[in-house]
């Protein structure tokens, strides 16, 4: 039985390769010294997997800031304006030119789309293709840390490489063109990976990793057929190394019959999201005499410890049926999406750390799943009695009973939209195509630094309120000369969207180092939803009433949803996930009442992570949107038709789930659209979408500053789908990560562009 791991993360333990990418993009340091971070990065990684007896470690785990855009680069999938950027010397300068965009002495080209990976909080580059796409092999990257693993490990036979597969690269892409299906250049595709998948044997490799997640998909039948057309290949010409084919994020049993006709050494299911599989693809197994299975047992998603008796009961069983030399034990996916080390934490109550895992220590799960197979049953013992438990940190029953009991009155506004907006008009007085932000600005070094001090008690709580006033004030100042219509008080007492509400609430908690990469540098630390969730006291209030009597113009107030905060913390694993949501939404309503109560007139209630949060297939849909729709509106439906609801989404594919947005009721939604070229507006063709909307006109996870020509396009794009009654006008997500002097341009060109459009399309109105 063969222990493996899919990927480890790659920020390394103190978010060192963040502070090196953004070193690098601000010239503070070389190349050479990006690489070395890399290098010890990786050095660390594999050490450590080592060290914990995996049988296979993988290799190419590791990304400077996307493993899609790895492969875009080792696949030679370059758009020609990347490379015509003379100032470009560097495989590494073309890299971070096509993840964020390139802006200097005259040059003014755009980062690639970026989008959700499936339904996980991490973000990737979308590949683009030509409808004559040609592949080579471009980047020698995987070759390169082929080498560096072999005088790190002990033995070659180790060594995993892990490659996307081709299959699921293309699933993951986009046509530049509407004349051809991305599919079909699977032809042109394949001999490429036959191509590096030759070169890795020739290096001594044993074992590649391809990552297809497309197999846990409803795929439709051009993609069954190309899967088929492309593993046919692969398995013909690569004889002599063993692949191991990963599917992962559920199940994958409906597309087992793939496997028929194909031959690869090895197939991984994910046992952690769907186990109900693991008896159909037995079945299967039993019945093919050579193919090894890999049993995602290890949760790569979330932070608590394995359940070893389940675990164990999914291996004896698999053993009985197709034997032992058959099997190997893994994470269910990457240990990308987990903190590194639970050691690192200090401060967590011993009740709930002990009950806790990051990617370390569910390397060890693994040795120890091992170790009670050969009959160690103290290992089976402990686990099972500190599962069983109980803490009174984590239940009460008065919150339990409240998230059961929810009316219809509770999920409904006193009146429909339409009745609601004319009330809102006659109040507010807006413009036509107001403006907005969507609630962040940037963090300086300076705001981190002070917020740190008052963290580690060096601060009175005096100075620091008198610290986050002159921020408020000074942010204020800047949106009025900016002439922006619905202020924001910028957000600057908050280190990150969710985690801030994780210190105001009952039953939540925050990590000192339990980092987990979003995309690119940008890091963040999900909270721990341990137990039941409640509203201590106001959480906002005091800071927007405080920015709001600092202007005559409107404050929005700013709030995390509760689907977005189950959906970025590490959520309890002992009931439902609807009422872990139903109590958040409770606690979110509490706050928006007190807000109303404050004078406060309108309020957005953040929902990014709604569309991420959806199942995969789609025969589950229903019941996700039955309970995440009823807690958005369970937390935003207390209010007068008066006050005005905002909410905002970004980089997920929405189009095909917009009658459900509608859903939310929400009076505003600010949506991401603007690095798709306004594709979002298409969904308007077939559903007219009865609320207003705020389809995000610039990219602020670019350092790019969109002009104004452009920005006035993207106005007039949405005029011919959307009322412009309806129409706001703001960028795709907080400013948070930006630099001030590209957001003052950013949005003074944003301001200006809904002025001339106004001028301009004033007699449609």
């Amino acid at each position: 039985m063969l222990k493996h791991n899919l990927g480890y993360p790659r920020i390394g333990i103190q978010r060192e390769l963040k502070k090196a990418c953004e070193a690098y993009w601000s010239k503070k340091i070389d190349s050479s010294a990006l690489f070395e971070v890399g290098k010890r990065i990786r050095e660390e990684n594999w050490k450590i997997q080592e060290e914990a007896d995996l049988d296979l470690i993988p290799c190419n785990d590791f990304s400077f800031y996307d493993h899609v855009l790895d492969m875009s680069l080792l696949l030679g999938v370059i758009s020609e304006s990347y490379f015509s950027i003379p100032m470009i010397h560097n495989n590494i300068d073309l890299y971070f030119s096509m993840a964020r965009g390139f802006q200097k002495n005259g040059w003014d080209i755009k980062a690639m789309e970026m989008t959700k990976w499936f339904n996980t909080n991490y973000h990737y580059i979308v590949p683009e293709f030509d409808k004559n796409q040609k592949f080579s092999i471009f980047s020698n990257k995987i070759f390169d840390e082929l080498e560096e693993s072999k005088n790190i490990l002990k033995s070659i036979k180790k060594i995993k490489p892990v490659l996307i597969g081709p299959i699921s690269y293309l699933f993951l892409g986009k046509e530049k063109e509407k004349s051809f299906h991305r599919m079909d250049l699977v032809e042109n595709l394949v001999p490429i990976y036959i191509n590096i998948i030759q070169k890795l044997k020739d290096e001594g490799v044993h074992w590649i990793q391809l990552d297809e997640p497309i197999l846990v998909l409803d795929m439709s039948e051009k993609e069954k057929k190309v899967f088929k057309y492309a593993y046919g290949e692969i398995s013909k010409f690569c004889y002599g190394i063993n692949i191991l084919l990963t599917s992962y994020f559920d199940g994958m049993s409906e597309n087992i019959s793939l496997f028929q006709d194909i031959s690869v050494q090895a197939l991984h299911i994910d046992l952690v999201e769907d186990p109900n599989q693991l008896e159909k693809i037995l079945s299967f197994f039993s019945k093919e005499s050579k193919m090894i299975l890999s049993l995602g047992l290890i949760n790569g998603r979330n932070i608590w410890k394995n359940n070893y008796a389940n675990s164990i009961q999914k291996i004896e069983k698999s053993i009985k049926l197709i034997g032992e030399d058959r099997i190997m034990i893994a994470p269910n996916c990457s240990l990308l999406h987990v903190p590194i080390d639970i050691e690192s934490e200090n401060s967590i109550h011993i009740d709930i750390k002990n009950r806790m895992a990051f990617a370390k220590q569910k390397i060890d799960e693994l040795n120890d799943l091992e170790k009670i197979i050969k009959g160690n049953k103290n290992i089976l013992l402990n686990n099972s009695s500190l599962l069983k438990k109980s803490s009174y940190i984590f239940y009460d029953k008065k919150i339990q009973e409240k998230a059961t009991k929810i009316t219809e009155k509770d999920i409904q506004r006193n009146n429909n939209f339409h009745i609601r907006q004319k009330k809102q008009n006659r109040k507010f007085h807006l413009p036509l195509f107001p403006t907005t932000t969507i609630g962040s600005f940037p963090q300086t070094k300076e705001i981190r630094s002070f917020r740190n001090k008052f963290r580690n008690k060096e601060l009175s709580q005096e100075k620091y309120d008198e610290k986050i006033k002159h921020f408020i004030i000074d942010v204020i100042k800047k949106q009025e000369e900016i002439d922006l219509d619905v202020l924001v008080h910028g957000e600057f007492e908050r280190t990150d969207m969710v985690e801030y509400f994780s210190d105001k609430l009952k039953g939540i908690l925050s990590t000192e180092n339990g980092w987990v990469q979003s995309y690119g540098s940008r890091c963040v630390k999900p909270p721990i939803l341990y137990g039941d969730v409640s509203r201590i006291g106001d959480m906002t209030v005091e800071w927007i009433c405080f920015a709001q009597s600092q202007t005559k113009k409107l404050m929005k107030g700013m709030l995390t949803g509760p689907v977005t905060i189950l959906q970025w913390s590490f959520v309890r694993d002992d009931q439902p996930i609807s009422h872990t949501a139903y109590q958040i939404a409770w606690a979110i309503r509490e706050e928006v009442l007190s807000l109303e109560k404050s004078g406060i007139q309108i309020i957005q209630i953040d929902e990014p992570a709604l569309r991420e949060g959806l199942p995969l297939k789609k025969k589950y849909w229903k019941s996700y949107f039955d309970w995440s729709i009823k807690a958005f509106r369970l937390s935003s439906s207390g209010v007068k038709d008066e006050t005005q609801i905002h909410t905002h989404m970004c980089y997920s594919e929405f189009n095909d789930i917009f009658e459900h947005i509608a859903d939310m009721d929400a009076d505003v939604i600010t949506m991401e659209s603007s690095r798709s070229k306004m594709e979002l507006l298409e969904a308007f063709s077939v559903f007219s979408y009865p609320n207003e909307i705020g389809p995000g006109v610039y990219d602020i996870h670019s350092p790019r500053i969109p002009t104004v020509e452009e920005i006035l396009d993207l106005i007039e794009k949405a005029s011919k789908k959307i009322s412009i009654k309806n129409i706001w006008v703001n960028p795709d997500c907080g400013l948070k990560t930006r630099k001030w002097k590209e957001v003052l341009i950013s949005l003074h060109n944003m301001t200006k562009a809904a002025k001339m459009a106004r001028l301009k399309l004033i007699n449609s109105y």
